[in-house]
């Protein structure tokens, strides 16, 4: 029978080949700690919210990542080309985050809350991926604690004042 030992080794080493190959996947202006993002003010019903827009491949891959934890009057909105199935994961977060999927109408199709971050190579492994039912054209991630804050709901209603 393998000791504790002989079975933890393996398992580590995995984990810091995946991580490590997940790291290199990522585009390289993605990884700079110090990515700009546009600015813009959205609304959801009547909470208005200051935001950095991701609104290219390399800024949504970039997303949050290695970001202090953000006040509840701000996020980031996940802008897209068009309406689609759109994923996300939690890779190099340092906080907890709610997520919002919308449709082209500012309809809400799909909520996430709490999702925890994948900071470490184990737990970059066995991150989870988010999918919502629908398709959507926008996602907002605001901290942890957002959507039951304010009462976001299926109900609620997306605004774009500027992006």
């Amino acid at each position: 029978m393998a000791t504790r030992t002989q079975t933890l080794i393996p398992v580590a080493i995995a984990a810091v080949i995946i991580g490590s190959v997940g790291l290199m996947s990522i585009p390289s202006d993605s990884k700079l700690e110090s990515v700009q993002f546009p600015r813009g003010t959205i609304k959801i019903d009547d909470i208005a919210l200051q935001v950095q827009v991701a609104d290219t491949e390399p800024r949504r891959v970039r997303g949050l990542m290695f970001q202090d934890q953000l006040p509840y009057n701000q996020g980031m909105i996940f802008v897209f080309d068009e309406v689609g199935v759109y994923s996300l994961w939690m890779l190099n977060m340092q906080f907890s985050l709610d997520m919002i999927w919308f449709d082209q109408n500012g309809n809400i199709i799909h909520i996430e809350k709490d999702v925890p971050p994948c900071k470490t190579a184990l737990e970059t492994m066995t991150c989870q991926s988010f999918t919502p039912d629908g398709k959507a054209l926008y996602i907002l991630e605001v901290t942890s604690g957002f959507v039951d804050k304010f009462n976001i709901t299926k109900d609620s209603k997306l605004s774009i004042i500027s992006i």
